[in-house]
C-alpha cells in the first residue's frame, strides 16, 4: 500500500500534479494539508495534526462525514507532517509520497525535505513537487530512476560526505566518487537514455528527478 501525504505548503498546479495520485492511494492530510484534497476533490481517510490550520467548515465536513481525526494537542515534539508519516507507517503503508510539502515558511520546508533522511524510518519517503520527484539513498543503497532522455537528474549529499557514489545511465557519470556536504558537483546531470543508476557506498544522498515532458 502507498500512502500519500498532503501538507500544508505551497501547491502552484492541481491539473500537474494529478500525475501523482493513484486510485487505490491510501490518504493522509497533516492538518492544513486537506485544503490540498479538497481542491482535488478528495477525501483523506484520516486527518492528523492540532488542527490549528484546516478550514472550521472543511473540519466539520469531514467529522460528519467520518473520516477518522487524529487530533494532537498544540504542545507537541512533532510537526503535523512527522505525525502523518507515523501514522501512514502505523497502518501499513510500503511506501509514503508527500505532496505539497515545499513552500511558505523556510523552516518548515526545510524540516520536510530532509524528514525523509532519517534511517529509521522502516519504508521509503519520497516527495513530489511539480514535475520534481525526490528521494534519499543511505549507505549501501542503490536506486534506478525511470523517465525519458533528458529528464534532469541531481544528486545532493545531506551528510558530511558520501562516498562510493556511482552512477549509471547520466550524461556526467561518476565511479566510485565522493560528494562532501555543500558540493553542487551533482547538480543538473541529465538522463540519457530510459533509466539510469545511482549506487552509495556510505553516507546520505538526495536524489531529485524533474521530467523534461
Amino acid at each position: 500500500m502507498r500512502a500519500l501525504i498532503f501538507v500544508n505548503g505551497t501547491i502552484d498546479d492541481y491539473a500537474q500534479l494529478a500525475r501523482w495520485l493513484r486510485p487505490d492511494d491510501y490518504t493522509i492530510a497533516a492538518d492544513g494539508g486537506a485544503r490540498h484534497c479538497a481542491a482535488l476533490g478528495l477525501r483523506p481517510a484520516v486527518l492528523v495534526g492540532d488542527l490549528d490550520s484546516i478550514a472550521p467548515d472543511l473540519l466539520a465536513d469531514y467529522e460528519s462525514a467520518g473520516v477518522t481525526i487524529e487530533r494532537h494537542p498544540p504542545r507537541k515534539d512533532e510537526t503535523d507532517l512527522e505525525l502523518a508519516v507515523r501514522r501512514a507507517v502505523t497502518d501499513g503503508a510500503a511506501e509514503i509520497l508527500l505532496l505539497g510539502a515545499l513552500g511558505g515558511r523556510l523552516d518548515q520546508t526545510l524540516a520536510n525535505l530532509l524528514l525523509p533522511a532519517r534511517a529509521d524510518w522502516p519504508v521509503p519517503i519520497l516527495l513530489a513537487d511539480g514535475m520534481q520527484l525526490a528521494r534519499v539513498l543511505c549507505g549501501g543503497k542503490s536506486v534506478t530512476l525511470h523517465g525519458a532522455p533528458g529528464d534532469t537528474v541531481s544528486a545532493v549529499p545531506l551528510s558530511a560526505e558520501v562516498a562510493g557514489i556511482t552512477y549509471t545511465g547520466l550524461e556526467y557519470p561518476l565511479v566510485n566518487a565522493t560528494l562532501r556536504l555543500g558540493s553542487t558537483q551533482g547538480v543538473s546531470n541529465r538522463l540519457v537514455g530510459e533509466s539510469a543508476t545511482i549506487c552509495i557506498a556510505s553516507g546520505i544522498l538526495l536524489v531529485v528527478q524533474e521530467s523534461s515532458d
